[in-house]
């Protein structure tokens, strides 16, 4: 096995588990239905290397930040050991802050992608009873009452998704400074 095949695996595994783990945060923090089917996986595939982390970290505010810091490790482990493999220096510093500006693009990646859905699922099935859509609009339905208050809905059009958008753009490209 090449070191192009040990760093596939490596990125690929550490990044789906930081993806749940950091999904796992967001869905808590937009106050989703815990007892969703898709929650629940989550929540089962997340609980065992959360566990350590919960009875480490307290609570904020009633807020559980352990999975995020938890999907911090996991980032930066993966960057550790992918430096490891192809022969490279750790340096630190540098490691810990990528992994922090590659967590929040993380976030703000799938804040994107749950607004697009969320917006595609208003015009074909609105109001569906299934397990996905219903969670997508739970975890976007904070990011849009917010976007609402700074702009209005006009004529029954609903411009809050692009202001999002336009936020989450503006984000992601200083967070892209930062790493060059």
């Amino acid at each position: 096995m090449g070191n192009e095949t040990l760093t596939l695996i490596i990125g690929t595994l550490g990044n789906v588990f930081a993806l749940l783990v950091v999904l796992r945060f967001l869905l808590q923090m937009a106050h989703a239905d815990y007892y969703n089917p898709i929650s629940q996986a989550i929540a089962r595939f997340t609980k065992t290397p959360l566990a350590p982390f919960q009875k480490v970290i307290p609570k904020i505010a009633g807020r559980d930040f352990s999975a995020l810091v938890l999907a911090f490790v996991v980032m930066l482990a993966t960057m550790v050991l992918l430096q490891l493999v192809n022969g490279r220096g750790v340096d630190p510093l540098v490691i810990t802050l990528v992994a922090l500006v590659r967590l929040l693009s993380m976030i703000l990646d799938i804040y994107f992608y749950a607004v697009i859905a969320s917006v595609i699922i208003s015009w074909v099935a609105p109001n569906s009873y299934h397990p996905a859509p219903q969670l997508i609009g739970q975890l976007t339905e904070p990011l849009f009452k917010l976007a609402r208050r700074v702009v209005p809905a006009i004529g029954g059009l609903d411009l809050s998704p692009i202001l999002i958008f336009l936020v989450i753009q503006i984000a992601q490209l200083q967070l892209q400074r930062i790493l060059h």
